[in-house]
């Protein structure tokens, strides 16, 4: 049998005897007034809804529904509304693997490769060292990375696990903590491979089922077919209540695709607060349900501060932030997908749990209800959560808005290097996805799978992007991305760079050949010969449809129908071949266009 740390039992034991010997508390006296705090903090924020429950011990003792599900309609939330809950799903997925390592299928302090061959990291130290505890604890070095599958999604696991390789790190392995939603699709993906069902079957099997989570569910589409689905909005120009889409989270469901409303969650966190047990019946493994609430990694220095020098320490164990709330020991995980936000907390040694649900996008809700609920029940002193937040965004908001006007004075702009139709055309990073520039009348556009961006001009060859939705004008204002195209030495654009993670490079987007369509039967007339100083070119076609060019000396080349009559090389960027036809259609020379320079063969 494994042994547990000293430190670890005693957390255990401390939590039990806390347990055992606590008193009854006055639970009515303690919400009073809650309901006017909570709508208060709707109205501060003009968030749309949100929804509490409260747990103690192993009973619900607070429920409730506030504001709207739906604006339009008028529908009002209640405890059964659903929401999605975004990473608070990441303590289900964990779980997941700690319930492989009891059954003996895993060992999480081995490689990760061992389980997961396909997975593969940016170099070898990290394919050597990266271990199942470092993922579920975000401590492998690598960012967030997140615009890859925010951007670029994709239905296909396998294929999100593929662009690992390409994600470059920040820090070694174990050096600092580093939050991460691929290290948790990848569990999902491990979790997948050994249990040999999906990780939504997983889900609902180990945790759904077992725990009377009757609607709470993994994908958009069962959101919608729910009987009380909450509509996700966003603030629009600090007031404006603006419904938002639903985000499809597909491939990255472990890391943050569950919808459920309170009372399942309530469940949820009952079982955390009862050592893994829901109604008798263990449900979270012992040995890992110790090490999931015990600290793994430091996040920060999480020093207290003058204005609240009871809030301290900030580490990380399985999918749960730890921390000490004003001397309490705080289990929690918040939750952030388009139009919801979310918390899930629980109080160990306090037999106390909570969870805040909010239809709102990027909301300060979730945590500010939090707070308020458990100053109430752990019978704190009375602290402004809600007005205390409210001015550290004014602040920030004011801040923005000075360094604004900063960059406005000292930003010059030049013209473009290039016609806007010389930006146009397909761009690729292995470890992201593909963005395809293109020309509408006089604008440039920029497209991922999933998004569309209005490109306007900044500086020389740098644009700045802002986003084209079907649903709302061009919003100017908002944040944006900025990109720079770069030219080779010929002086035609090859790629496209953006700065999205801190402490590494602008991801670099390469552009690639934007094949043309093409008949089958064209391609035959540029068949033959061609003579080049003393040198014979052959170009021929293979398969039927595809036109390959040999050159003695060098590998054959495939090409790529890219303009009249013109191929580029698929291999080699900046390199084409243009075919010359005379009056009657028959061609007559080939042009090699290169970086050092055009040559002219002729057709034998």
């Amino acid at each position: 049998m494994k042994r547990i740390p000293v430190l670890l039992l005693s957390l255990f034991c401390l939590q039990a005897m806390a347990q055992k010997n606590k008193p009854n508390i006055n639970f009515d006296a303690r919400f009073k007034g809650l309901d006017t705090a909570i709508n208060h903090a709707l109205k501060t924020w003009h968030a749309a809804g949100v929804a509490v429950a409260v747990v103690y011990k192993d009973k619900v003792i607070y429920a409730q529904g506030f504001g709207k599900r739906d604006v339009a309609g008028n529908l009002p939330v209640t405890p059964n509304t659903l929401f999605a809950i975004g990473s608070c799903s990441k303590a289900f997925t964990a779980t997941l693997i700690g319930k492989l390592q009891q059954d003996g299928k895993l060992d999480i302090d081995k490689p990760v490769n061992t389980v997961l061959p396909a997975l593969k990291f940016y170099n070898d130290a990290m394919n050597n060292s990266i271990t199942l505890r470092d993922m579920m604890s975000h401590r492998t070095g690598l960012p967030r990375h997140d615009v890859s599958w925010y951007y670029f999604p994709t239905t296909s696991r396998d294929s999100m696990l593929l662009r690992i390789k390409f994600q470059e790190p920040v820090a070694a392995v174990r050096q600092i903590w580093n939050y991460n939603n691929f290290m948790f699709m990848a569990q999902g993906v491990v979790a997948e491979k050994l249990s040999g069902k999906t990780w939504e079957e997983n889900i609902k099997e180990k945790f759904f089922v077992p725990l009377d989570m009757k609607t709470a569910n993994t994908t958009i589409e069962e959101l919608e077919k729910s009987n009380e689905p909450a509509t996700g909005y966003e603030v629009y120009h600090d007031s404006v209540i603006r419904k938002m889409q639903y985000y499809h989270i597909n491939a990255m469901a472990p890391a943050g695709a569950i919808n459920s409303s309170v009372t399942d969650m309530a469940n949820w966190v009952i079982t955390w607060i009862n050592n893994g047990k829901f109604k008798g019946k263990e449900i979270i493994p012992a040995n890992y349900y110790t090490e999931a609430i015990s600290s793994q990694m430091v996040v920060s220095a999480g020093l207290p501060t003058k204005k609240n020098p009871d809030v301290y320490f900030a580490n990380y164990g399985f999918g749960w932030f730890l921390d000490s709330y004003k001397g309490h020991y705080r289990v929690e995980h918040g939750g952030h997908i388009d139009g919801f936000s979310a918390s899930t907390s629980f109080f160990p040694a306090d037999s106390i749990g909570i969870v805040v649900l909010s239809n709102q996008n990027q909301s300060n809700v979730p945590s500010i209800v939090r707070n308020l609920i458990s100053d109430r029940l752990l019978n704190n002193k009375y602290f402004d959560w809600n007005g205390d937040a409210k001015k550290a965004y004014d602040k920030a908001k004011a801040d923005a808005k000075k360094a604004e006007k900063a960059e406005v004075k000292t930003t010059k702009s030049f013209p473009a290097t290039h016609a806007i139709t010389d930006y146009a055309g397909v761009y690729s990073n292995g470890g992201y996805g593909t963005i395809r520039a293109f020309v509408v009348k006089d604008s440039l556009f920029a497209a991922t799978p999933n998004k569309t961006f209005w490109m306007r001009h900044k500086t020389y060859d740098t644009y700045d992007l802002f986003e084209n939705s079907k649903s709302a004008a061009i919003d100017t204002s908002s944040e944006n991305l900025t990109v720079q195209f770069q030219l080779n030495v010929t002086g035609d654009v090859e790629s496209l760079s953006t700065q999205l993670e801190s402490g590494l490079k602008p991801i670099v987007f390469t552009k690639g050949l934007e094949e043309k369509a093409i008949i089958a039967a064209d391609i035959q007339k540029y068949i033959g010969d061609y003579q080049l100083s003393g040198i014979v070119a052959k170009v021929y076609v293979k398969n039927g449809k595809t036109l390959y060019a040999f050159v003695p000396g060098q590998p054959e080349y495939e090409l790529v129908p890219v303009d009249k009559d013109k191929f580029g090389i698929k291999v080699l960027s900046g390199y084409f071949l243009k075919f010359e036809l005379d009056a009657a259609g028959k061609v007559t020379h080939l042009l090699f266009i290169q970086p050092n320079g055009n040559y002219k063969a002729e057709k034998k």
